[in-house]
């Protein structure tokens, strides 16, 4: 079995992947003609949005994300972390931890996308 699929639910799925591809440099794969749904290029791993009127359709009931309180993040590994970070802060995240070096070798920064989902920028582990 492998990963496939991490999907967030979202006000705005448009928004948020206008915001992805600006912050992070991923690339839009789908689109559903209706836009409540979408994918970004970003791997093996597909990172996808769903609407929270898409998923509320299917008797679930989303609560809005919280960078202050997170229960998960997204988390970009590049090797310019510095960049990465002050890019994703010109895209409009919002900082949370700036760049820092961890006791283990890996520089690590985080922000808080426009949803509240707390996004990790790092360097690759033992690398």
């Amino acid at each position: 079995m492998q990963l496939g699929y991490i999907i967030h639910y979202v006000e705005n799925v448009a928004a948020t992947l206008d915001f992805y591809e600006a912050a992070f440099a991923c690339a839009r794969r789908f689109v559903t003609p209706e836009g409540d749904y979408g994918e970004l290029d970003t791997g093996a791993t597909t990172l996808a949005f769903a609407s929270f009127a898409l998923i509320r359709q299917g008797g679930k009931n989303p609560v809005r994300a919280d960078a202050r309180a997170p229960v998960g993040e997204i988390a970009f590994v590049t090797a310019d972390v510095a960049a990465a970070h002050a890019r994703a802060i010109g895209a409009g995240a919002a900082p949370v931890q700036a760049p820092k070096e961890m006791p283990w070798g890996q520089t690590i920064a985080y922000v808080s996308d426009a949803d509240g989902f707390l996004v990790e920028i790092c360097t690759p582990m033992g690398g």
